[in-house]
């Protein structure tokens, strides 16, 4: 009989340990991220802010550019989000008083960014600057008999058709990098009649939505030649792919994206503490893997294949909202 008994006592008290670790589980705090990084790189975040904060449920939400600028847009402060991880530095400005002051928070140093990148309003810090470039399959085209593109105006040729792909200005940066580009060197209407002719040689559905797509389609082999980001065309070099990363005369389009908290959540403490993390630790991390490419005025990194001293492209007019509003408009895609 005492032997059941302490049976009973030991089960119970199993039962009320387990009991325990779920409430203690279910409890605890949710803080959302947005992000427009790619999905390893989200991987690779997650995985340290969960290891970092196992007190906490951390979400990161992946969302491309166009689709998270109109969400915060919309949503202002209203949001479900606490922290946005990654966004094109022009979306970012456009939201105004959306995304809160930043100054005197932990882990917030402006000081220590390149001074080009940092926003006058403080409400925005330096995440990433990415390049972009043609990157080609030499497989795909050797075996159609075709030459490596050496100017923008080679893609129009007709034996290219069905063979490029480039991501939509309208929801990529890395698509309006390329446009923003065309227009400073040819002027928008010119601009606007080079993407008209790209377009009759796209592969698939045409325009891309993701700025990873064309990659995505040079894998696949549903493309040969791909308006990507350099470090994407780098790290399938890297694996092992028979790919050419080109530049042509008028440089290298690029794009920067910055990490910011909704008004209104930097008086949360822990929403704090997150942010600070993903500035001090995730984003040098995210520069150590994937994107190089400098944001700090004192620390550079080194990537194998990456090439160095790349020559950036007219990007006038980057950060101006009411410009990219304007050109976006014209876009017809």
């Amino acid at each position: 009989m005492k032997k059941i008994l302490s049976l009973i006592l030991v089960v119970a008290a199993i039962f009320s340990a387990l009991s325990v670790l779920a409430s203690c589980s279910q409890k605890k705090k949710t803080i959302t991220i947005y992000a427009t990084s790619e999905d390893f790189r989200i991987e690779n975040a997650q995985k340290m802010l969960d290891a970092k904060f196992p007190e906490y449920k951390i979400v990161i939400q992946y969302k491309s550019t166009g689709e998270l600028a109109a969400k915060l847009a919309g949503e202002g402060t209203k949001t479900d989000c606490d922290i946005v991880m990654e966004l094109e530095n022009t979306f970012m400005k456009a939201l105004g008083d959306t995304v809160a002051k930043l100054d005197g928070l932990p882990g917030v140093d402006f000081d220590k960014y390149l001074p080009e990148l940092v926003p006058e309003s403080h409400r925005y810090v330096p995440f990433v600057r990415t390049s972009g470039a043609v990157v080609v399959n030499k497989k795909i085209l050797k075996e159609k008999g075709l030459a490596v593109p050496t100017s923008y105006d080679d893609l129009l040729k007709p034996e290219y058709k069905g063979l490029i792909s480039m991501p939509n200005p309208k929801s990529s940066g890395t698509g309006y990098s390329f446009y923003l580009n065309m227009v400073n060197t040819r002027g928008q209407e010119k601009a606007i009649e080079y993407f008209d002719g790209l377009a009759k040689n796209l592969s698939g559905a045409g325009y891309t939505s993701s700025g990873s797509g064309p990659v995505k389609a040079l894998k696949l082999g549903e493309a040969a030649i791909g308006f990507c980001l350099t470090w994407q065309g780098v790290d399938e070099i890297t694996a092992g792919a028979d790919y050419e990363v080109v530049w042509f005369d008028e440089g290298a389009p690029y794009n920067t994206y910055s990490s910011a908290i909704i008004s209104g959540k930097e008086n949360d403490e822990d929403v704090r503490k997150v942010f600070s993390y993903i500035l001090t630790d995730v984003t040098p991390k995210d520069k150590e893997l994937y994107a190089p490419e400098q944001i700090y005025k004192d620390k550079t990194y080194t990537k194998k294949n990456f090439p160095e001293n790349i020559k950036y492209a007219d990007m006038t007019g980057l950060d101006d909202v009411k410009l990219k509003e304007k050109l976006l408009d014209a876009w017809k895609y």
